[in-house]
């Protein structure tokens, strides 16, 4: 059965049961990670699926997420969510774009913003430029990286005095995720876009590595059209996110249709207690971000 052609004309969003009523049309598939392939505890199977299926027919499938921690981790912690490797070909992270960052900027000494965990960044850092810039208290250095909040517990004001002493000293802000908060399972967490957010709105200078920033999408597409061996046209690609913000927003941005997964991190808004999609809800969020997706579907699937 031919598949329907993705909406471009104005009406309401075509809410899908399945990718594969339009995969015909798209040979590329940038997919998020957390909320639409795992919700950092389990993997989501249908979704899994529903990629695999996309590569079985000759689709290639990126996936593009804002962790602020270069691919490897990555990898290994889909792995260790049970996600399968037949569900894509490549994946880019937010952490690869921000080495690039700091490449341009050598040795120059930086103050890190991050949890513990983040410090693997450095290791990889390391292995894939050479360098290792030292990491000094912050009225020591020349500029500041953030992979995320100290503590799982903070909130973006517990950085106000530290981003206040940036503001004044004019160090640049390079924040490694741009998210804003994301679910662990049912808790909310804050990302470093939230503290970034904070620092632009006081004037401060911030560079954002990933989504919905060109430079994450660049990369994603030199990886598909490498790993397919041939240029990609733009009209073939899809972008698959649970973020209106950054997903959805950056593809549109970029000039690529998108999908939008209603069931991650605005889940709280559009299905209330849990509930079946508020219409109405999902009209106001798209309407109010300015983008629009080319379908949305509750959870990706077949």
């Amino acid at each position: 059965m031919h598949s329907p052609s993705p909406p471009t004309a104005p009406g309401r969003i075509p809410l899908l049961e399945g990718f594969g009523e339009i995969a015909d049309h798209y040979d590329v598939a940038l997919s998020d990670i957390w909320g639409v392939v795992h919700n950092g505890r389990e993997h989501f199977p249908r979704a899994c699926e529903a990629l695999t299926r996309f590569r079985a027919r000759g689709g290639t499938v990126v996936l593009v997420t804002n962790a602020p921690r270069p691919f490897p981790p990555i990898l290994e912690q889909l792995k260790s969510l049970g996600a399968p490797s037949s569900a894509f070909d490549e994946v880019v992270t937010s952490g690869d774009v921000t080495i690039s960052f700091i490449t341009q900027r050598g040795n120059a000494p930086l103050h890190h913003i991050g949890p513990p965990r983040d410090l693997t960044f450095f290791d990889i850092l390391a292995d894939q430029t050479g360098l290792r810039p030292p990491l000094v208290p912050l009225d020591k250095a020349e500029y500041v990286l953030c992979t995320g909040l100290l503590d799982d517990n903070h909130t973006p004001d517990d950085y106000a005095d530290a981003l206040a002493t940036m503001h004044a000293r004019k160090l640049d802000f390079i924040s490694a995720n741009p998210d804003l908060v994301v679910h662990v399972g049912d808790t909310m967490l804050y990302c470093a876009g939230a503290i970034a957010q904070k620092y632009e709105d006081a004037g401060g200078r911030v560079l954002q590595a990933g989504k919905p920033f060109a430079p994450i999408y660049a990369r994603a597409l030199e990886l598909a059209e490498r790993r397919r061996g041939a240029p990609v046209d733009r009209s073939r690609v899809i972008a698959i996110g649970d973020a209106m913000r950054t997903d959805i927003k950056g593809a549109c941005d970029y000039g690529l249709d998108a999908m939008f997964v209603t069931s991650g991190i605005h889940r709280h808004e559009l299905h209330r207690d849990g509930g079946a999609l508020d219409r109405a809800a999902m009209d106001r969020l798209v309407d109010e971000a300015g983008v629009r997706p080319v379908a949305a579907m509750t959870a990706l699937g077949w």
